[in-house]
């Protein structure tokens, strides 16, 4: 690999693509590497205030709402999560750090919540974006705490004369161990130590000790009075939790189905050895040579997001209606703040089907040529789908709606080039790997020639066309 064609992996994998300005200015690896990484914390993403949240919280209006208004509030509540869904994605087409959002996104999967409030996602999400890159043990432990969290797999429930389990299971089979690396005791012993686990109505974690049950307990070999943190702090100390998160990192970044495990059991030992320094995992992974192979490139499939995102950061766009980014990620199926499961996405080829595939494929010219497409939809949102006949069942249109699509700075960018030159650039650019001689010479047959203008349009559009294009 040439340093370009480094750089672009990299930027594709740490983020979401090579931008024109890294195209054109490749960097040494570990110079490209370190301008990853940001220089401080960043600002919390806040659509939905505390004082908002204070005057509307369902305790403050309880008194005061007739059903009308409580359909009304949930109502609201669904517009909200939504605009804070619209409003990450657009932190992720506009950050100069792309990576710290990429990993936010993939912590969002890994701890997998589902549970239709605003505030409690808004507070969910930044704390991956604060401690996606630092300590996995400050992580883990904010998330644990988190309002989210702790709503969505039970533990306001969790009493000492009623201890429930789910919190104690996830924590340890999704979150730190992975299955099969504990017991159905150690679940009970953990549930156990978590009793007290809530949040208040503002969203903050409480330790209610009249529901603490602080008796002796067994977990995974030790014994004593544990608390929720103990049991954290147990969990962190187990180098399974190194492998298995080391595991989940390498599939996310790495490979989706290609595991090498001499190479992840060096990066978990080391990962540990850290003290679980998120970013010092990466920059491993992004500074070894082994890394920048050919087997590496092109070997996962992009997912909704990923792809999204990559589109309005090549090229700056404006849809006339926000909600066309929701209902393009229900139909991709990745959905942000609506996980299918408390395992969050599967990913690799599962975003991928025949239905799916050919949506992808013919999304460049809906987005940037205005056409309409007709889909099966996974689920119908008649905003801007419609049925065809009346058979609810059958092909639907999907309309994108007026989007504006800046051209100028792209297009001034590439007239610096020969026109002969133009195909073979820009696919360089856009596509993990360089195209057969024969597909290249076919895409050739379809590009407009009216102007130099169109003719960039066109091959941009064709080559986001490809299969290829969805490879990263």
């Amino acid at each position: 690999m040439n340093l370009l064609q480094k750089n672009k992996l990299l930027y594709s994998r740490a983020g979401f693509g090579i931008s024109i300005t890294e195209f054109q200015n490749p960097k040494p690896i570990n110079e490209a590497v370190d301008s990853l990484f940001p220089k401080s914390l960043p600002g919390d993403l806040e659509l939905i205030t505390a004082e908002d949240w204070a005057k509307h919280k369902p305790s403050a209006m309880k008194e005061i709402m007739d059903e009308g208004e409580k359909k009304e509030i949930k109502k609201a509540f669904r517009q909200k999560t939504k605009d804070i869904n619209l409003l990450w994605v657009q932190a992720m087409v506009n950050t100069s750090y792309p990576l710290m959002e990429k990993t936010a996104m993939f912590w969002h999967g890994h701890f997998a919540t589902h549970i239709g409030n605003p505030y409690y996602d808004q507070k969910l999400l930044n704390i991956f974006r604060k401690n996606g890159l630092g300590k996995f043990s400050d992580l883990l432990r904010a998330t644990s705490k988190s309002s989210a969290m702790l709503q969505f797999l039970n533990n306001q429930q969790n009493k000492k004369q009623h201890p429930n389990e789910n919190f104690a299971r996830e924590v340890m089979e999704l979150f730190t161990l992975g299955r099969g690396h504990y017991s159905e005791d150690d679940i009970k012993e953990a549930a156990r130590a978590f009793t007290g686990w809530a949040f208040d109505g503002d969203g903050e974690f409480i330790f209610r000790k009249g529901q603490h049950d602080d008796g002796e307990k067994t977990f995974l070999g030790k014994t004593g009075k544990f608390t929720g943190d103990d049991i954290i702090d147990i969990l962190l100390e187990q180098k399974q939790t190194s492998i298995f998160i080391t595991q989940k990192i390498y599939r996310f970044f790495v490979s989706d189905e290609k595991m090498d495990d001499k190479r992840v059991n060096q990066l978990a030992k080391d990962f540990y050895d850290s003290n679980y320094h998120i970013g010092t995992l990466l920059k491993n992974i992004f500074t070894s040579d082994w890394f920048y192979s050919e087997t590496i490139c092109g070997s996962k499939i992009k997912s909704p997001i990923e792809l999204l995102v990559g589109y309005q950061r090549l090229l700056p766009i404006q849809f006339n209606n926000d909600r066309t980014v929701i209902h393009l990620q229900k139909i991709l199926g990745q959905y942000l703040f609506n996980p299918p499961s408390v395992a969050g996405w599967h990913g690799g080829k599962e975003w991928i089907d025949s239905s799916s595939l050919a949506f992808r494929m013919r999304l460049p010219e809906a987005i940037f040529l205005s056409k309409e497409l007709n889909i099966k939809p996974k689920e119908m949102d008649f905003d801007i789908m419609e049925p065809i006949h009346g058979d609810m069942m059958q092909e639907t249109q999907f309309k994108v709606g007026k989007i504006t699509v800046d051209w100028n700075e792209y297009i001034a960018f590439w007239k610096k080039y020969k026109k002969e030159e133009l195909q073979y650039q820009i696919t360089n650019l856009l596509l993990p790997y360089p195209l057969e001689d024969t597909i290249q010479k076919e895409l050739s047959n379809y590009v407009d020639n009216d102007t130099i203008d169109e003719y960039i349009k066109s091959i941009t559009i064709l080559l986001m066309e490809l299969p290829e294009y969805q490879l990263t």
